[in-house]
């Protein structure tokens, strides 16, 4: 068993937005306050970018499309985003993190790790830090954050999801370990529902459960990521928060329910994804240069194709014409596709963007 985490270790915040776009919405128009609201478009293809706390109870959820949102609150109003007011929202939000550090890693418009261990006030506590950010971005947005608190960005970002809306959790290291194990691995940061699905096939269903296992049994059933696991399983996260990271692509993919052989359906399969990526690469000023199709067969055989231009890709259309012309690389299809995914890389930003990769392994899509 790993020692425990020395106690004198970096103190970590985990900032998270609550329903960051639907609350901005609702603020800005108090009409919406107490409704059940999407931020997104209400068409067949459209999906849903954010979904208000009152619409969560509905089971809406962000990438689901927007027919199934509607079919599962028939009353959901849609309203469309405005990514310009999220990024200059977003923007009053890290000013307010410059305030207490320079160590500011953000992950998307809405999140972000701060490591307070050593801030411009010289406060000795990461829970009173995070209080007066929380107030700040009340006071000057008129919008509410949840924070986790911790000696590890692993157990902060868990940690500010555990009291979510408007809510704040300390774990301290001679906690993290039993918080861990108390906790289901779906809930941990990047084991997606495909990943869950393979522990759960192995017994794996918490913290515990994982902590049983043995680095080299982790590294033989899940690659090089086994090490990363068999730390977090014992509550040890050693990653540093990286104000310098750079996003190298982002993306998304869906896993669907039931295999897609026809093309017309791949097509508006593709053309959905490409409408939840696009609005991230818009969000986050970000360019890229390549597009790369990812297709999973229903005998789970992978195949990757892309495309490089000399330019960044302009626009959305052109995004999705390219997306389309890798569909042609794999057409006719010999099998059912079961997972498809697309993704903008080669990415270049503005000077004020240092985000960190969000291409994800999977999209809750619903």
């Amino acid at each position: 068993m790993a020692d425990p985490p020395d106690p004198q270790a970096r103190k970590i915040i985990h900032i998270d937005m609550d329903a960051f776009y639907a609350s901005v919405e609702q603020r800005d128009n108090p009409a919406l306050r107490g409704l059940p609201v999407a931020v997104g478009g209400s068409s067949r293809r459209g999906v849903v970018a954010a979904a208000s706390y009152e619409a969560r109870t509905f089971g809406v959820r962000s990438a689901m499309p927007s027919v199934t949102a509607l079919r599962r609150c028939p009353d959901l109003v849609f309203v469309k985003p405005r990514f310009d007011v999220y990024q200059q929202v977003s923007r009053q939000i890290r000013e307010i993190f410059a305030q207490h550090t320079d160590l500011i890693e953000p992950l998307s418009l809405d999140e972000a790790y701060l490591d307070v261990s050593s801030n411009r006030q010289a406060i000795a506590s990461a829970t009173q830090i995070a209080q007066l950010i929380r107030a700040d971005i009340r006071r000057v947005t008129g919008l509410t954050a949840s924070a986790g608190v911790s000696y590890n960005k692993f157990i902060a970002k868990l940690a500010s999801d555990q009291n979510k809306p408007d809510g704040l959790c300390v774990i301290r290291p001679e906690q993290g370990a039993a918080f861990v194990a108390a906790l289901p691995v779906k809930r941990f940061h990047g084991v997606g529902p495909r990943t869950a699905d393979k522990m759960a096939s192995f017994g794996i269903v918490t913290g515990a459960d994982l902590a049983e296992k043995s680095e080299q049994w982790l590294l033989t059933h899940f690659g090089s990521w086994g090490s990363y696991l068999h730390g977090a399983a014992r509550g040890i996260d050693n990653r540093p928060v990286r104000a310098d990271r750079i996003r190298k692509s982002i993306g998304g993919e869906r896993t669907y329910g039931e295999d897609i052989w026809a093309e017309s359906a791949l097509r508006d399969a593709l053309e959905s994804i490409a409408d939840i990526v696009w609005e991230r690469v818009e969000r986050n000023e970000a360019q890229g240069r390549t597009v790369t199709l990812k297709a999973r067969y229903a005998d789970f055989q992978t195949i990757t194709r892309a495309r490089s231009l000399g330019q960044p890709v302009k626009g959305r259309s052109a995004f999705g014409q390219i997306g389309q012309s890798l569909i042609d690389q794999i057409l006719p299809l010999q099998n059912g596709i079961r997972l498809l995914g697309l993704t903008l890389s080669g990415l270049s930003h503005s000077e004020d963007e240092d985000e960190a990769d969000i291409r994800q392994p999977e999209l809750p899509f619903g």
